[in-house]
């Protein structure tokens, strides 16, 4: 009996580790909580085209493509603006940008009032950090990370400094940090370097309780005053100084390559820890890609088959790449085209988190989706507007998209289950669909005021 007792404990624990192996690496033991760890990594001016996954030929991002390959890839999710203050807005208060607190680049603060989602996690028990470009509020204001529920911040504050990758100095907390080595032109201190250090050592400190992360890189944005060289902030240009493109092109490439090596550095960190399978991983950009910098968004193709870039309310300049990574639930090598928006990622992270739902949102949850259930609650409409060029709006609804260029510019329409290139205008011949969507542009938003940019004349 005894022997029988044996062989059948044995069994038990050979099958047992089988499905652990099958299943993948083990939960960190430590962990007694059942909240997932969150970790929301946004790129600064990626292309829905600049990502393997996406259809990218020309240079390969295997870490990025290896969150599709285990997770979850939307084909049809939006960034919260065409520039990145009112998308970052719209990402952290679940409001779209006609009633955001940020609805333009003129730099204007979150305040008291406005919650963000580390506010709304720390109700529940997260522990939160901000890392790279907040681009929501300036030192001496209500909209630093600090006083808008992070427990740690380092990065840039001002999305202007943001364009230094080699910057004089970096905020730590509300602690202005020099970065010596910098000095006088220096290139010893990367910012990217520093925002890797900074987060592998927090996931190592907060490993056994739950953890909100906000990795906003400014990967691969031009530094605009640079001109031409705006895109050679790069240690190096590695593989790419070989490939017969024009420098700036050799840099993009350089820098969505650094890009996805860092996705690799925090999904290894995840496994070191024994924390991946608890933690939903979320993958974006912060809005189309850009020609600046001495590059074209056309050399690779990076707005994908889409019309339009940065700064245009064309799909170039809004579709974005989204992919979620959540072993524990999420299904691999899953392609989802449910209509998307950043600013449905609070309200997500609510439910997905337990916590209570701030009143006056603009988002959707889509955290059924993810738990592979039906998706009963959807979009009726989403909405964008753009304040660089005049008061430019955008609506789409159901296939449709109205485009309202100027006040004084007839309403373009477009299909976009047919022509998602946006190709052909059917306004003259479709007169219903263009008063639908100038109702929905005109009843989504507040009234726009032009704000005064207030920010303190920094010292980058």
């Amino acid at each position: 009996m005894r022997r029988i007792v044996l062989a059948v404990a044995a069994c038990l624990v050979a099958v047992s580790r089988l499905f652990a192996q099958l299943d993948g690496p083990r939960d960190n033991p430590g962990r007694t909580s059942k909240l997932p760890n969150i970790l929301l990594i946004l790129a600064d001016d990626l292309g829905y085209g600049d990502l393997g996954c996406y259809g990218q030929t020309n240079f390969a991002t295997p870490n990025i493509d290896r969150l599709a390959r285990e997770g979850m890839k939307f084909t049809q999710a939006y960034a919260g603006n065409t520039v990145c203050a009112p998308s970052r807005c719209a990402l952290m208060t679940g409001k779209h940008s006609g009633h955001g607190r940020v609805r333009s680049n003129v730099q204007v603060p979150l305040e008291p009032d406005d919650v963000t989602i580390a506010e709304v996690l720390r109700t529940v028990g997260y522990d939160s950090m901000a890392v790279g470009k907040w681009a929501l509020g300036w030192e001496g204001t209500p909209g630093t990370p600090l006083k808008q529920g992070f427990n740690q911040w380092f990065g840039y504050l001002d999305q202007l400094h943001a364009h230094a990758y080699f910057p004089s100095h970096l905020w730590r907390n509300e602690m202005d940090m020099p970065m010596l080595s910098n000095k006088g032109g220096g290139r010893g201190d990367y910012a990217p370097d520093w925002f890797l250090r900074i987060t592998t050592n927090y996931v190592k400190a907060k490993a056994e309780s739950p953890f909100f992360i906000y990795y906003a890189s400014n990967l691969p944005h031009a530094n605009n005053e640079l001109g031409t060289n705006g895109m050679l902030e790069i240690r190096s240009l590695g593989e790419f100084a070989n490939r017969p493109w024009p420098k700036p092109e050799q840099g993009k490439a350089a820098m969505i390559a650094r890009l996805d090596a860092d996705v690799g550095v925090l999904l290894a960190t995840l496994d070191r820890y024994r924390l991946d399978r608890q933690t939903l991983v979320i993958f974006a950009s912060d809005n189309g890609p850009h020609s600046e910098g001495g590059v074209t968004n056309t050399f690779f193709q990076s707005s994908g088959p889409f019309r339009g870039q940065k700064r245009s309310l064309y799909e170039g300049g809004i579709r974005v790449p989204f992919i979620v990574r959540w072993p524990k639930y999420v299904k691999p090598s899953q392609t989802n085209d449910l209509t998307i928006a950043l600013w449905d990622v609070l309200p997500t992270l609510a439910e997905v988190a337990g916590a209570t739902r701030p009143q006056g949102l603009d988002g959707v949850s889509f955290a059924q989706s993810l738990y592979g259930r039906e998706q009963k609650r959807k979009h009726d409409s989403l909405y964008w507007e753009f304040h660089e060029y005049g008061y430019q709006k955008a609506v789409r609804f159901g296939d449709w998209k109205a485009l309202s260029l100027g006040t004084n510019k007839p309403v373009e329409l477009y299909n976009l289950a047919q022509d998602p290139g946006e190709t052909i205008d059917l306004a003259a011949s479709h007169a219903e669909e263009v008063r639908r969507g100038v109702q929905l542009m005109d009843s989504s938003a507040s009234p726009y005021v032009e704000p005064v940019d207030s920010t303190p004349k920094a010292r980058f």
